[in-house]
């Protein structure tokens, strides 16, 4: 087995250095590489930015191909595991939002394409319509904030968080996958075990601190323009979260419980049958997989690592997300 210091993990999991006696800086653009659960090939934006394509909208056959591309007036960006496919799905429901269904990562991999590039990948919309896309990425990008507001200065910015131990967890779980070969979880998340150190240039990790990233936010955008979406909600309750969502973008609240089921194998709720298509729609096989089993005292650890943090993105939002609460419960 690995200990990490093989090339096989040196790939998996590229690492901020971080300086001596130097715990975290918001100066680190050497975020995840990790492509995204979607990561969007240039074949398919491009496919998706021709003519005669919906730019990539699954499921609206309701909204004739006519209209124009605008840019984005709303962007979900962060947080990667977080639950932005699911909120992604639940929104496309509304008729009036049309979203690319890939992810442009324009803002942190294609930037240097320029605007009209970014506009071509749009679907288009009708007056009154709102354009979305989703990269959840941008969130833990430096230049993203920056160059989302040389855009639009007053574009509204969706963040779905959750707590961040089981985000790591899932973040691992998800590169498992693509990589059996990389090494425990364990191994990973500490730079020096017998003290327990946890290692924060791991990026599984480093996302997790959201009041670090979010500091790089509020430099450009104030907090109104910024909605955080509880990724535990979303499950447990996402016609309440819809219905914030929808107030935030300034449409009538049209997704509500009825467009809901709760699906027993999944472990999450999956929207009923869109308008125009016949069958319900669930989040797809790399959605839900069943994370390894992690050792407690390592959890242990990674909340203590993290409650700081947490507690400095409560007072920085001014919501309690609970993360704590819900762990002590357990």
């Amino acid at each position: 087995a690995s200990n990490g210091t093989g090339e096989g993990a040196a790939g998996a999991w590229p690492r901020t250095p971080l300086a001596p006696g130097e715990v975290i800086t918001a100066q680190s653009g050497a975020f995840e590489r990790d492509p995204q659960e979607s990561s969007t090939t240039d074949e398919e934006l491009s496919r998706a930015g021709s003519p005669g394509s919906r730019g990539g909208s699954s499921s609206s056959s309701t909204t004739p191909d006519y209209g124009e591309k605008r840019l984005p007036q709303a962007l979900i960006i962060g947080v990667k595991k977080g639950g932005t496919r699911a909120l992604l799905e639940a929104i496309r429901a509304h008729p009036d939002v049309r979203a690319v269904g890939t992810e442009p990562h324009f803002f942190d991999r294609n930037y240097e394409k320029g605007l009209e590039w970014y506009r071509n990948v749009m679907p288009k919309t009708l007056e009154g319509q709102i354009t979305m896309e989703k990269t959840p990425s941008y969130f833990v990008t430096n230049e993203a904030p920056r160059r989302i507001h040389s855009m639009a200065k007053d574009t509204k910015l969706i963040v779905v968080v959750r707590n961040p131990v089981t985000r790591a967890i899932s973040d691992y779980t998800q590169t498992l996958s693509k990589k059996p070969e990389i090494p425990t979880f364990e191994v990973l998340a500490f730079k020096n075990r017998t003290l327990g150190l946890i290692d924060a240039s791991w990026s599984a990790i480093r996302i997790g601190i959201y009041a670090l990233h979010l500091e790089n936010w509020l430099q450009y955008f104030p907090l109104s323009q910024i909605l955080f979406v509880s990724g535990e909600r979303l499950i447990t309750d996402p016609a309440g979260e819809m219905a914030k969502v929808q107030d935030f973008l300034g449409l009538k609240r049209i997704v509500t419980e009825k467009h809901f089921y709760f699906n027993k194998t999944k472990g999450f709720p999956c929207l009923k049958k869109p308008e125009d298509s016949s069958a319900p729609r669930c989040l797809g096989k790399s959605k839900g997989r069943t994370h390894p089993k992690i050792d407690p005292d390592v959890i242990h650890r990674l909340r203590k690592f993290y409650k700081p943090f947490n507690v400095m993105f409560y007072q920085m939002t001014g919501q309690d997300f609970q993360w704590e609460q819900e762990e002590s419960d357990k």
